[in-house]
């Protein structure tokens, strides 16, 4: 992710705009320092460009991008991160390359990992809370539909069979998935029992 940019123009507003075109940002997203104001010159001699270098400010979506590139050169992957949505409340990023297993995990559990250190990050020395969502290869939307799937599949064997099924433990995340998915169910009921990683889902007929 390019955090900092040198433009030139025949102006500073025409480098400062350019700059942000490169960025992809808005001004009031960037610190802007003028290293040359630019000169006009007599009969266009002796002009010269105005030069200005332009910065993203520190919010705690580019600290979570920071330390996330940080974690992908010290694990020396062939990765890159990428903003998908940003706003004050939240940020979605994606990290895009080859061969990320490692990074994700085994039902993603190293994702998770990934995702509370970035969110930490985001959220150090500043109030409130700011939640990031960190995705690799896509993975989540992925498992997030094989979830779905396999929920639907359950409720359907739980109302033909009459009885409850137990799912094999997952997180939170995906247990939110569990229960949305079969709140779209009529005559089905989900609650989750057991403690931390061996926190799961029952899935059940409602009872009448």
């Amino acid at each position: 992710m390019i955090k900092e940019i040198t433009a030139t123009g025949k102006t500073v507003d025409a480098a400062v705009a350019a700059a942000l075109e490169s960025l992809g940002k808005t001004a009031d997203q960037v610190d802007v320092e003028v290293l040359e104001e630019g000169k006009k010159g007599l009969f266009g001699i002796g002009a010269s460009d105005a030069k200005v270098c332009v910065r993203l400010k520190e919010t705690p979506a580019l600290r979570a991008v920071e330390m996330l590139e940080k974690l992908i050169e010290n694990m020396h992957l062939d990765a890159k991160v990428v903003v998908l949505s940003e706003n004050d409340e939240e940020v979605l990023l994606n990290i895009e390359g080859d061969n990320l297993g490692v990074l994700i995990g085994r039902r993603g559990d190293v994702l998770d990992s990934v995702q509370y250190l970035a969110t930490l990050s985001a959220n150090l020395g500043r109030p409130g809370y700011y939640r990031v969502s960190v995705d690799a290869q896509g993975y989540r939307a992925k498992r997030a539909d094989t979830i779905r799937g396999m929920a639907r599949r359950m409720a359907e064997k739980a109302m033909k069979y009459h009885r409850s099924f137990q799912l094999d433990p997952m997180t939170a995340y995906e247990r939110r998935i569990v229960h949305s998915e079969c709140q779209k169910i009529e005559g089905i009921a989900t609650y989750s029992i057991g403690e931390g990683v061996d926190r799961r889902v029952v899935i059940s007929p409602e009872k009448k």
